[in-house]
């Protein structure tokens, strides 16, 4: 394998999904990915391949992603990709931070863990200011219920129950932290820790998890792990999914 040329520089980044395809870059449409290397292209010269810590649907948001490029740019500490890049990115993607890492990190493959989280209103409208960040819920659901079914979200899992139709995973096993629901800031919140994610399956997670309402936790056990898509509730709009963070 050829050594790639040129200093590792890790970038963290903060963006609103609305107007973007997702992260992926694609032929056609506009994507995150595709605006860095973009801006990339015109700090360089070149065009300049991004590596990103993995892919968020189309109109999902992040506070905290991350990815990594090669740069032959000398005499630039990384810290300064910063406001060279803020400076020619849209202003609904931002990068918070810039460092140079070893030569062989990889933003997708060394990641140990990617966390999400989905915001709610419950009860009332979304402010006009918050309506493409939260989803509507028509009142405040049971939140220990809802915890009862988080709480089967441990361990190593088969997860096909909440893939998407089109995803092409080799394998739908993933290994789950944590997932929880908690009220902040007046906010109804889900967040979910894994070592990666299926297509869909955050959005497909809640949604199930919301319509379920009264079901005993054990039987929700059984249906995740059933491998049986009908046994999962709605996809949920990507509008007020976020990933939060990304730890190495």
């Amino acid at each position: 394998m050829t050594e790639p040329r040129g200093r590792n520089i890790k970038l963290v980044m903060a963006y609103e999904g609305t107007n973007y395809l997702g992260w992926q870059r694609q032929a056609a449409g506009a994507t995150v990915q595709g605006e860095i290397e973009k801006a990339l292209e015109k700090l360089h010269k070149h065009p300049v391949n991004v590596t990103g810590s993995g892919r968020t649907d189309s109109g999902v948001h992040a506070a905290g992603q991350t990815a990594n490029f090669y740069t032959d740019i000398a005499g630039i500490e990384a810290r300064r990709f910063i406001p060279a890049l803020n400076g020619i990115l849209p202003g609904d993607i931002r990068i918070l931070g810039a460092e140079e890492v070893p030569s062989r990190f990889h933003a997708r493959f060394d990641a140990r863990s990617r966390l999400y989280r989905y915001f709610f209103v419950c009860g009332r409208e979304a402010l006009p200011f918050e309506r493409a960040f939260v989803l509507r819920l028509w009142r405040k659901p049971d939140v220990a219920l809802l915890n009862a079914y988080a709480r089967q979200f441990r361990g190593e899992m088969d997860c096909s129950v909440f893939a998407g139709s089109g995803d092409k995973s080799a394998s739908k096993n993933r290994y789950l932290y944590n997932a929880c629901f908690f009220m902040e800031g007046g906010k109804l919140v889900f967040e979910i820790r894994a070592n990666a994610f299926l297509w869909k399956m955050v959005r497909s997670a809640a949604g199930t998890m919301l319509r379920r309402k009264k079901t005993p936790p054990e039987e929700f056990r059984r249906a995740a792990g059933s491998g049986r898509r009908e046994l999962a509730g709605p996809t949920l709009p990507p509008r007020g999914l976020f990933l939060w963070r990304v730890d190495y």
